[in-house]
């Protein structure tokens, strides 16, 4: 950093922005408004990508910064099938000013989020979220009856691993991206996969999941439908799974996962018509359990 002062105070500087995006999948795209390609932290950071963006907003506080970077749609980068199949929302955005004669000499700007973003006339515009915009998101415990866990995550560790809470399948011809058929697939309850998730294991769809609306047997087939459809071709042969689903009650807990130990939900708690109801003179009222 302070060799990079130095440099800037000289009055005579070579400095370019260079932006990096990194996808939940895995996958790094590097970004430059210099004329050349530029090379550190192991990332290629491409000079014919066409992207710009506009001036940093950044302040002290809780409030969250934020930018737009735009750019032209380029298979080689950052194409239009990429944003409509959802591949880059939430990725995480960093941005350096780096002088590009000397790429040790740099600062990191920026560190954030992808937004949302803007297609048209075969450009996008993108929203850089800052850190603080986690601040915005709800925090901390629920007293509900259902359960506040997400399945399988760590406060829930229920294994959907093993045998009977998973499938692999491969993609019938009739498969249209939301409604998936498989005929004889009658191992598992019906409704077993409602509010689980089917995940794309190859194919154009790769790595892209959806949650479970519908699981019904008809006439012998399972019909697997989805919230949404995938946002990228399904081809017949395409492989996938499908996660067992959970609708947070407690008996779903015990008896589906036999997990109840995990259960982070309140199920004994009072409703609302609880708080108006009037003693029952045929009653006990010992202070004692409802329940019991």
């Amino acid at each position: 950093m302070s060799t990079l002062i130095e440099h800037l105070q000289t009055g005579t500087t070579s400095v370019a922005r260079c932006w990096s995006v990194s996808r939940a999948d895995g996958m790094v795209h590097g970004f430059t408004d210099h004329d050349r390609d530029i090379v550190f932290d192991s990332i290629t950071f491409s000079a014919d990508s066409g992207l710009t963006a506009s001036a940093l907003s950044q302040t002290t506080g809780l409030s969250v910064d934020n930018s737009e970077a735009m750019g032209v749609l380029s298979s080689a980068a950052i194409s239009d099938t990429d944003i409509e199949a959802g591949r880059c929302d939430g990725a995480e955005i960093k941005a350096w000013l780096v002088n590009w004669a000397d790429t040790d000499q740099r600062e990191l700007q920026f560190r954030g989020t992808v937004g949302e973003i803007r297609r048209s006339g075969g450009a996008f515009t993108v929203e850089l979220r800052g850190l603080a915009e986690k601040l915005n998101e709800p925090r901390g415990r629920v007293f509900q009856p259902g359960c506040s866990a997400v399945l399988g995550d760590t406060s829930c560790e229920a294994d959907l691993t093993i045998n009977g809470f998973f499938t692999e399948q491969g993609v019938r011809a009739d498969g249209d991206g939301e409604v998936f058929r498989f005929p004889g697939l009658l191992e598992f309850e019906e409704r077993w996969f409602e509010r689980g998730t089917l995940m794309m294991l190859d194919g154009a769809a790769q790595g892209l999941s959806e949650v479970v609306k519908h699981d019904r047997v008809i006439d012998g087939v399972r019909v697997v439908e989805l919230w949404a459809p995938l946002r990228a071709e399904v081809k017949e042969g395409d492989r996938l799974t499908i996660t067992a689903g959970c609708d947070k009650r407690v008996e779903t807990c015990k008896f589906k996962f036999d997990n109840f130990l995990n259960f982070r939900g309140f199920p004994d708690i009072p409703g609302e018509d609880w708080l108006i109801s009037t003693p029952d003179r045929g009653g006990k009222h010992d202070g004692g359990s409802r329940t019991r």
